[in-house]
């Protein structure tokens, strides 16, 4: 999946990456970024990602106003580690009769987060979990998998200088019996490789596919090359 902040673009911007993303072959659209505060201008935003292809796009929220009507569905996510209670279940509560009035469809996930340096660590006010102890990552997720959660999302976090390490990702993955989606520092075909290998059953690519989309291209390759050797 391929992550677009709004507040990074303009809508022609916006536009013109949509449709090279989809011709790199990325396989879905996420939408959020840590500062997203205008309801409008998300909204616009969506609607011209929508003009622009026919693929899946879905909310990536970081507060209530990031709720759109013209998204396909919406990440309905805990931000598990943080030690603020509105991203754990405040904002959910305020936004779920907008889910249901939009008609979103709404995907449960348990959101965890590493480091402390990046955006979303500091807005969300995230309790920072050590890289080299795999099992407290896996604990918390598996917590979101026994509560119901459908995807856990493991998060080194926008314009992070490197992925979650492959000993992280296997080891939530040999803990949970859901889907595990890993973003963050991957910017290379080696490091989505590796990820993929490790047990991420999806990767998403967001501060690649602004710089450089050919770059991207090669990733979702590698990382769909990967996911093909596994399933033999």
């Amino acid at each position: 999946m391929t992550l677009f902040d709004p507040e990074n673009h303009t809508l022609d911007e916006a536009a013109r990456l949509i449709s090279n993303a989809e011709k790199q072959g990325t396989d879905a659209f996420m939408v959020g970024g840590s500062t997203v505060y205008s309801h409008e201008r998300f909204d616009e935003f969506i609607k011209r990602i929508k003009e622009n292809t026919s693929l899946p796009v879905i909310i990536f929220p970081n507060n209530v106003n990031a709720i759109s009507k013209y998204a396909d569905a919406i990440f309905f996510m805990s931000l598990l580690n943080s030690i603020e209670w509105w991203f754990i279940l405040g904002a959910q509560i305020h936004g779920s009769f907008l889910v249901k009035e939009y008609g979103l469809e709404a995907i449960p996930m348990g959101y965890i987060v590493f480091g402390s340096d990046t955006s979303v660590a500091a807005v969300g006010r995230a309790f920072s979990l050590p890289v080299n102890k795999p099992q407290i990552a896996a604990s918390y997720a598996l917590a979101a998998q026994y509560l119901g959660m459908r995807f856990i999302y493991l998060e080194a976090g926008s314009g992070a200088t490197m992925p979650i390490p492959p000993e992280g990702v296997s080891a939530v993955k040999n803990t949970i019996n859901v889907p595990l989606i890993v973003g963050g520092g991957i910017r290379t075909p080696e490091q989505a490789k590796t990820t993929v290998e490790a047990g991420a059953d999806m990767i998403v690519t967001g501060t690649l596919a602004e710089r450089n989309i050919e770059e991207l291209g090669k990733v979702i390759r590698a990382a769909k090359e990967a996911a093909s050797r596994k399933s033999v």
